[in-house]
């Protein structure tokens, strides 16, 4: 197994893309071992891909591609901006707040990032904010999408686990309120610090129209994540009812032409295309750890090296933070989950919190290199480069990996929503 971790690594530090990566280093290894027929790793691929629950991320994407593409992020930064801009480091707290209410809405960082990034950061420049402070708080704030639900990661994690994705996002709820808290936290000490610039007076009449302008947006998430909670839609349903609506939006706004709806629905199928692509041959690389016993293995090492829960938790989090340096997180989701359930089950980590805990690693690992989709997002928009990217970002890692470790020991946090809804 040795050599099929090692030959991965080396062809991902290459960048190649990451499903030819893992499919090709899996069918180098079944055919030089000759554990399986060649036929079986196509029949893996195509298993991997065929599930009803992920139907629900190319609607998702769709959605948040169609809010982008109407102008209905505009009006939620305008909101964000009269409820907090009167904070000290205004604009840095709006970008966290806006990033808040987007995530209900798209459920992917990157979406956020490439969304409302542009609007954000040319906001901030225009202020006199520092670029890298702007790239890098748009950077850490556009980590909450996929934590507050709707959530494609948690998606994937729900179909490779078999569990509750209504449950998991609902577990989200809490860990990303926490992130978004801690992000305007070190925002108002940075501000404080190199005195940055106030935006209007807080006014309620100011608020009000604001949130008059945006109500129709606003009420996405609602529609998203009620229908779920309630149960009036399945996950798949809601993204599907969320496209729907943005259509409506768009059109009721005038702002959405049909050359441009079916622009935007063919960017969804080229980032679906990606995607389905990452998970099938994810789950051939899953496959191969699975069939050699890689979990078992694994879990017996941890539990014989390590007797204290702590440290089994701690343990997990640095895999998965290494992980998502290197892998898209759903493909890291598609292939970890295998591995980790085992322990998970032997040391009574609770399948839900699993999953919040992966996600919320994976994120982190969006603002690192060598992937760092995020940055690189943001590196195109903002016209930085990458390292100065990542140098504005780092202050940022402070405030996610203290919400993270709070999380990871103190379960009820993410599990506290779930058992009172689906009890």
């Amino acid at each position: 197994m040795g050599f099929l971790f090692a030959l991965t690594f080396l062809v991902i530090v290459t960048g190649l893309p990451v499903a030819f990566c893992l499919a090709g280093a899996s069918y180098v290894f079944v055919t030089a071992t000759g554990s399986a027929p060649d036929i079986v790793i196509a029949h893996r691929i195509i298993n991997g891909m065929d599930s009803f629950p992920l139907l629900a991320i190319p609607f998702f994407i769709l959605a948040g591609s169609l809010m982008n593409s109407a102008g209905i992020t505009n009006r939620l930064f305008d909101f964000a901006k009269a409820l907090v801009g009167w904070l000290p480091g205004g604009l840095g707290h709006v970008n966290v707040g806006a990033s808040i209410i987007f995530a209900g809405m798209s459920g992917a960082a990157v979406a956020d990032a490439g969304g409302l990034g542009t609007i954000e950061i040319k906001a901030m420049r225009d202020a006199g904010y520092d670029p890298d402070f702007s790239v890098g708080i748009t950077a850490a704030s556009s980590t909450i999408g996929p934590i507050i639900p709707p959530s494609l990661p948690m998606v994937a994690f729900g179909v490779m686990a078999s569990c509750s994705v209504g449950q998991l996002f609902a577990a989200g709820f809490i860990p990303g309120l926490l992130m978004g808290a801690s992000l305007m936290v070190i925002v108002a000490y940075m501000a404080h610090k190199r005195n940055y610039p106030r935006e209007e007076r807080f006014s309620l009449s100011h608020v009000g129209r604001s949130f008059k302008s945006s109500f129709l947006s606003l009420v996405t998430p609602a529609i998203i994540v009620g229908g779920i909670l309630t149960g009036v839609f399945t996950p798949t349903e809601s993204a599907i009812a969320a496209v729907a609506y943005a259509i409506a939006l768009g059109c009721y706004y005038r702002s959405l032409s049909f050359k441009r709806l079916i622009s935007v629905s063919m960017e969804t199928l080229d980032t679906m295309s990606t995607i389905l692509m990452i998970i099938g041959a994810a789950a051939v690389f899953a496959w191969i750890l699975t069939s050699n016993q890689v979990a078992d293995n694994f879990s017996s090492f941890v539990m014989e090296n390590f007797e204290s829960r702590w440290m089994i938790l701690l343990t997990i989090n640095i895999i998965l933070l290494v992980v998502g340096c290197f892998l898209e997180p759903i493909a890291a989701i598609t292939i970890m989950v295998p591995v980790l359930m085992p322990l998970a089950k032997m040391v009574g980590i609770d399948i839900i919190h699993l999953g919040v805990l992966m996600v919320l690693n994976l994120m982190i690992g969006l603002l690192t290199p060598p992937v760092g989709t995020v940055l690189y997002v943001l590196s195109r928009v903002s016209n930085l480069k990458f390292e100065r990217c990542l140098s504005g970002t780092a202050p940022f890692f402070i405030p996610l990996v203290t919400v993270l470790l709070l999380v990871t020991y103190c379960e009820q946090i993410s599990l506290f929503l779930p058992s009172l809804i689906y009890r």
